[in-house]
């Protein structure tokens, strides 16, 4: 991790931090400080990514503003966060792609859109994207099954090599003598900790997002939006299974498992997001980094927009809006591939290894 104005800021109140220990207790982030006296850079990046922003420690703090010492890890944390992700992107010449980011989702969505619609008009007649198709391989009359496929599996694969390459870089910076040997009790642990969202909010107790009261509404949020993900995946994989092995092509019935988990995948998506997008626009500003709202805005409205013509396709696929609902939904989806590996997508992933260090840690 490079020495920043930022990795700067955070030693500084790392260590005043250390010698107070006020907020000992209130996430995963000060336990893991407390075991150590002196910093590097890597840990500045390892003790941001731990952070889940729940404000808790600002509102708490003797030290934060307008006392002289100044105190706002949030801020810090989050400016460290975005630096981290520009650190260990891979491959290295592609970092420059979280400069800026919000400007950047939104110009790679927007001409994922327009080149699904362009090749689409392109390999089909341009008018079977306003006629009414039904029944098994409906989908595939607008946009044929191996672009679709070939498309889908190249962009997937090149996302999960770019955030597996990532995570790797940053275990490899940040990693301690304790940290040579995952055990099954650390590596339960952290599970726990990413599956429940345990530290977003005094471990547990609640963000504080408007003022120094705490409320559950931000955790309850993520997890709408990271269940409704997941089942959107798990769809897409059962959907994959029944076109591929069982000969099923799709749409499928309502009452099928695919159709199912994305509805209520999408349901989760469009909530969690929605909420986010709200909480984030009312949210006392003064512990917010305002240089990285760009990002969580674009990927938030993205995934919002992913869901929200995906439930629309859902509706309207036995009508002539299909076509064009499918080729600006597979859109969104090849524009979320595309900058999933460079975008506040890959907190989740940094945040994970982080729990998982600590874990180590905290049971070594």
């Amino acid at each position: 991790m490079r020495a920043t104005e930022a990795v700067a800021e955070a030693k500084r109140a790392i260590e005043i931090c250390n010698a107070c220990r006020y907020c000992e207790g209130y996430c995963a982030v000060f336990p893991a400080m407390e075991l150590q006296r002196a910093f590097s850079d890597a840990d500045m990046a390892y003790l941001a990514n731990l952070c889940h922003n729940c404000k808790g420690c600002y509102h708490a703090c003797q030290f934060s503003p307008p006392h002289a010492f100044g105190i706002n890890l949030p801020k810090t944390f989050a400016e460290i966060r975005v630096e981290t992700y520009e650190e260990y992107a891979w491959p290295r010449p592609l970092a420059g792609l979280f400069v800026r980011n919000g400007t950047i989702v939104s110009l790679v969505t927007a001409a994922s859109i327009a080149l699904v619609v362009v090749l689409t008009m392109s390999l089909r007649a341009p008018t079977s994207l306003y006629q009414a198709h039904v029944g098994p391989g409906a989908f595939y009359a607008i946009v044929p099954w191996g672009f679709m496929t070939t498309i889908a599996t190249l962009t997937f694969l090149y996302a999960l090599l770019a955030v597996v390459m990532g995570a790797v870089n940053f275990w490899r910076d940040t990693r301690s003598p304790l940290t040579k040997r995952v055990t099954f009790s650390a590596l339960a642990s952290a599970m726990h900790d990413v599956m429940t969202l345990r530290y977003l909010g005094n471990d547990g107790n609640g963000c504080n997002d408007q003022d120094e009261t705490f409320s559950q509404i931000r955790r309850r949020l993520h997890h709408a939006m990271f269940y409704g993900f997941l089942l959107c995946f798990a769809a897409t994989c059962v959907a994959t299974v029944y076109d591929h092995f069982l000969g099923l092509p799709a749409p499928y019935p309502f009452l099928s498992a695919p159709v199912l988990l994305g509805t209520l995948g999408g349901i989760g998506l469009v909530i969690g997001t929605t909420g986010l997008i709200w909480v984030k626009i009312t949210t006392d500003q003064v512990p917010v980094a305002r240089s990285v709202l760009g990002s969580d805005f674009a990927l938030l409205f993205l995934l919002l927009l992913s869901a929200l013509t995906g439930l629309l396709l859902l509706a309207l696929r036995d009508t002539g809006a299909m076509g064009i609902l499918l080729a600006v939904h597979l859109g969104f989806i090849l524009g979320l591939f595309l900058v999933l590996p460079y975008s506040k997508f890959v907190h989740g992933i940094y945040r994970s290894t982080a729990l998982l260090k600590a874990a180590i840690e905290r049971t070594a």
